[in-house]
């Protein structure tokens, strides 16, 4: 099921386990995972893009291994916050993901994550080989890391 907030979200997470970020790209999928309170996000790892068959099957197997409850994809939205061929791009995936299985999945506005993430690796001296190696993890860190906040948030969020 797609869900408009992320309070919906919260609810629909059964305590004690965990959500999971993803931030899909064309050619890499970044994921990271919650702890157990809907706290603290983390990097996981990176799923290299082949087919969509290919990519769910390593996505199931991450989320039935970690005991995830519920999805986090981050949307590429333009900078104006509209919609783009990207956004569809991602929009379709989520479909297509709960078509094959029923999970409670939260869209989130993830515009200038990776771009976020690079300046601070870079401003830390990573190496570009480093931060070719795990930057769409902590993209999705991030994303995932601002959903959790907002969920904590009792205002409504628009």
């Amino acid at each position: 099921m797609l869900l408009a907030d992320p309070q919906q979200l919260r609810a629909a997470v059964p305590p004690g386990r965990r959500i999971m970020g993803l931030d899909v790209g064309t050619k890499t999928i970044g994921l990271a995972l919650s702890d157990t309170r809907l706290i603290i996000a983390s990097p996981l790892e990176t799923i290299r893009r082949r087919r969509f068959a290919e990519d769910i099957a390593a996505l199931f197997a991450l989320i039935d291994r970690h005991e995830i409850a519920g999805l986090v994809i981050g949307l590429p939205l333009s900078l104006a916050g509209g919609d783009s061929p990207r956004t569809q791009s991602v929009r379709q995936f989520a479909r297509n993901l709960l078509g094959l299985r029923d999970m409670p999945v939260a869209l989130w506005d993830e515009r200038m994550s990776t771009a976020a993430v690079t300046r601070e690796m870079i401003a830390h001296d990573m190496t570009r080989k480093r931060r070719a190696e795990i930057v769409d993890r902590v993209a999705a860190a991030y994303i995932l890391q601002g959903f959790l906040d907002a969920m904590d948030r009792r205002e409504p969020i628009t």
